[in-house]
């Protein structure tokens, strides 16, 4: 927070207006390509969210009107539901659509592997139980998120769902793994952020190189822990928005000689 207040004090106020102005172009140009590529018509279609979404979103409602394609949309979370309502278009859930053909979501982070740290805002279990619905996983992110190995860009650690009697003991165990964990707390009410699901969120800090399956597993089995923010082998194709307004798309790597 000292970081972002030193910042934005220190930056010429038109420098930071063109800084903000090509990370939102870079949104909608990574929205915008994905949406073109991977909707069609009858696509049964899980919304992600976060803010790269709400252009994904546009996207999808410019295209809808224009074709007239029935996209039958299954979101991740109350704002990806309040988005779907709000622009008119048709909503469903996993109990009558269980089945999905393509997720659209953001990312945190992404590495060179597609490998994600999401739940920045708090969605990462209904997102990954979305994700696991779909047959395919589509990225959308601006430049900013874009890593070799994560943590080179996010630094706020791995966003962990955890049952709020349980984040003491929680935390102990996540220590036990080598990493800091800072139980999340609101910024507009006093106490923790409560997910979707009435659930605490704790951040687990991290540094280095890690074996990122090992350690969801190890996670996954504390009790106590509903969902991580660790994503491994759901993305299959990222969209990327550049400085200069290109889109770089990242594909899932394959593995060869099999």
């Amino acid at each position: 927070m000292l970081l972002s207040r030193t910042l934005f004090k220190s930056t010429p106020p038109l420098l930071l207006r063109n800084m903000t102005s090509k990370v939102e172009e870079a949104k909608d140009a990574a929205a915008q390509k994905a949406v073109q590529e991977n909707v069609y018509d009858g696509c049964r279609l899980g919304v992600g969210s976060g803010s790269t979404v709400v252009y994904a979103v546009k996207h999808l409602t410019h295209l809808v009107s224009a074709s007239g394609y029935r996209v039958t949309c299954v979101p991740t979370s109350f704002q990806a539901r309040q988005l779907i309502l709000d622009n008119g278009l048709t909503l469903s859930d996993l109990s009558q659509t269980p089945v999905l053909d393509v997720v659209i979501d953001g990312a945190d982070e992404c590495d060179a592997q597609l490998t994600l740290i999401k739940g920045g805002g708090g969605c990462q279990l209904q997102e990954k139980i979305v994700a696991a619905a779909a047959k395919k996983m589509v990225v959308i992110a601006d430049y900013r998120k874009k890593s070799q190995q994560l943590g080179e860009q996010w630094k706020k650690g791995i966003p962990i769902e955890v049952v709020p009697m349980a984040y003491v003991p929680v935390m102990n165990k996540l220590r036990e793994f080598g990493l800091e964990p800072v139980l999340r707390l609101a910024e507009s009410k006093a106490g923790p952020v409560v997910s979707d699901n009435g659930n605490f969120i704790v951040d687990a800090m991290f540094s280095g190189v890690h074996n990122w399956d090992a350690l969801e597993t190890k996670m996954c089995r504390t009790p106590g822990i509903v969902e991580t923010g660790l994503f491994i082998d759901y993305a299959k194709v990222a969209y990327f928005g550049m400085e200069d307004g290109s889109v770089s798309v990242v594909r899932k790597p394959t593995l060869t000689g099999f």
